[in-house]
């Protein structure tokens, strides 16, 4: 009894030294979960992601993009990285992911040299996390510590990915119902909202948001707005031209800082989704969030690593829950 009372009580401790907790029927996430099982599994990732964003700056922002579209399918299980194949319709295929996504190379590369380091041991869902987070670190934006133990899912949601992910022309009211279906609130999704601060958007994404005109404003008095929209009419005619890029933020378009709130403060943001949080808070309180922002970078970064290990967490899969994928693309056989 006496050796079988110790045994418990080492694994007992064993558990408690790895930081494992119980939350509800799952595990919650924990730091240094690949410590002893993968010990350099972030530095294989940062390596990856920092010669990715150097031969690609925009890449920083699609890998940062990538877990965003992630988590608000299913929760962060790497769903958003499943081809097609079998009864699986994948989710690349859905409106918003459809010819807009970007990445899946640059994971697939990290996964294949975490493979050989560590074969069935690094899930594709914190492959996702860790390579965001080092996107923006990349580009000097802030780099936190990613909660790590998720597992992947064994299905994708091409209805999910149509409905919960965002519009680029969706009012401020869908997008604050968008945010709280996923356990986050209106601070989190101003904060997260500051990810356009580097990236691309395409014509299709934001032609609406330049040749509508609201005769109740007089826009002719922004003589910066006005030569923004004229910009932007040359790059985005009314019809053709869909995959035609401009940059998301044209002071910085490839730092990650707090332009993007001096932007929407301007009128100067490039979605119509990024400026409904000014023009249509009648509240006060997100402006003031934005005004923020805009004047203190070191608050807007505080609360984007808030925010953002936030949304990692949304429906992860631990513990005996799915997978670990061979292959980022497929379930394994």
């Amino acid at each position: 009894m006496d050796f079988k009372r110790t045994i418990l009580v080492l694994l007992l401790a064993l558990a408690l030294q790895k930081g494992t907790k119980t939350h509800g029927d799952s595990e919650l996430l924990v730091l240094d979960y690949y410590k002893e099982s993968c010990p350099f599994a972030q530095e294989i990732v940062r390596y990856h992601v920092e010669l990715a964003a150097l031969e690609n700056p925009r890449m920083a922002a699609a890998l940062l993009r990538l877990h965003f579209h992630d988590c608000f399918v299913m929760g962060c299980d790497a769903s958003v990285l499943l081809d097609s194949n079998g009864d699986i319709v994948s989710e690349k295929q859905a409106g918003p992911n459809l010819n807009s996504l970007h990445g899946f190379e640059v994971i697939d590369k990290i996964k294949y040299s975490l493979e050989e380091a560590c074969p069935l041991t690094v899930s594709c869902a914190d492959i996702l996390a860790m390579a965001a987070r080092d996107a923006v670190a990349s580009r000097g934006g802030p780099r936190w510590e990613v909660w790590l133990g998720r597992k992947d899912s064994l299905k994708a949601s091409f209805g999910g990915a149509n409905k919960f992910i965002p519009t680029p022309n969706s009012s401020l009211e869908i997008l604050i119902a968008n945010f709280k279906q996923q356990g986050l609130d209106i601070t989190d999704l101003v904060a997260l909202s500051g990810s356009h601060t580097m990236g691309k958007a395409r014509c299709l994404s934001f032609r609406q948001r330049v040749y509508e005109v609201n005769p109740e404003e007089n826009y002719d008095k922004y003589k910066r707005y006005t030569t923004f929209r004229r910009i932007l009419r040359s790059i985005c005619p009314r019809s053709g031209r869909d995959d035609q890029l401009a940059p998301l933020d044209y002071n910085t378009p490839a730092r990650f800082d707090n332009h993007y709130f001096i932007n929407i403060l301007e009128g100067r943001g490039l979605l119509g989704s990024d400026n409904v949080l000014v023009k249509e808070d009648d509240e006060g309180e997100i402006i003031k969030q934005v005004w923020g922002y805009a004047s203190n970078q070191q608050l807007f970064f505080d609360s984007f690593v808030n925010s953002i290990v936030k949304m990692g967490n949304i429906n992860v899969l631990t513990g005996n829950e799915g997978q670990i994928r061979e292959n980022c693309r497929f379930v394994n056989a």
